[in-house]
């Protein structure tokens, strides 16, 4: 099978960011984004996913941090869509879903590799605050992130908070993680699948 891996470059006035994936990897990353709780979620996106990730990022951040992380998601957008091609031989579909510890943060993440960008935002089940974590990043930022990945995908993707408990790190966490888990899914190989899992033919 043709590695599927892709190295994507953006230069702006705003940001510089190189990103390499490996799908088909083992977890293994290198991130510096500038933004020490951004790191630490991409890492675990990358383990848990199963993808090797680089990612090196420099950005405006003494405006603030919005530009360097939605052009991180922009470019793990087209990362994923140069590394896996036409898409053939693909599951297309995968849904996860992941308990953080206190067991009242239970988050459901369902993607669909379908062609067509769409994001439901982040639907909850029920209000919460949106607190800032370390260094002030924040369920927004969360959103923001994963709105440029699906824009540039393009995929459907589905990220519910079922239940939620007062820690916001927990929270993003569970996003991250249930949203790799989901991803792995859909992009894993199925030999029973001939050519472009579509009825269309194309994605």
């Amino acid at each position: 099978m043709k590695k599927r891996k892709a190295k994507i470059t953006r230069k702006t006035s705003e940001t510089n960011i190189i990103v390499e994936l490996n799908v088909d990897g083992k977890g293994v990353s290198n991130i510096k984004t500038g933004i020490p709780f951004l790191d630490h979620m991409l890492t675990l996106f990358a383990k848990h996913g199963l993808f090797d990730l680089k990612i090196k990022a420099k950005g405006d951040l003494e405006v603030d941090m919005h530009h360097t992380n939605e052009d991180i998601g922009i470019c793990l957008g087209e990362a994923f869509k140069n590394a896996l091609g036409k898409n053939e031989g693909i599951r297309r579909f995968g849904e996860r879903t992941i308990p953080m510890d206190e067991a009242l943060v239970n988050v459901r993440a369902v993607v669909d590799i379908s062609g067509r960008p769409f994001f439901n935002n982040i639907k909850s089940e029920r209000p919460y605050e949106d607190k800032d974590v370390q260094g002030g990043y924040n369920l927004e930022y969360t959103r923001q992130l994963f709105q440029a990945l699906i824009n540039n995908f393009p995929i459907t993707m589905h990220i519910s908070i079922l239940s939620s408990g007062p820690d916001m790190h927990h929270l993003i966490e569970a996003i991250f993680k249930a949203a790799a888990k989901a991803l792995d899914d859909a992009t894993q190989v199925d030999p029973r699948v001939k050519g472009v899992p579509s009825t269309k033919g194309k994605l």
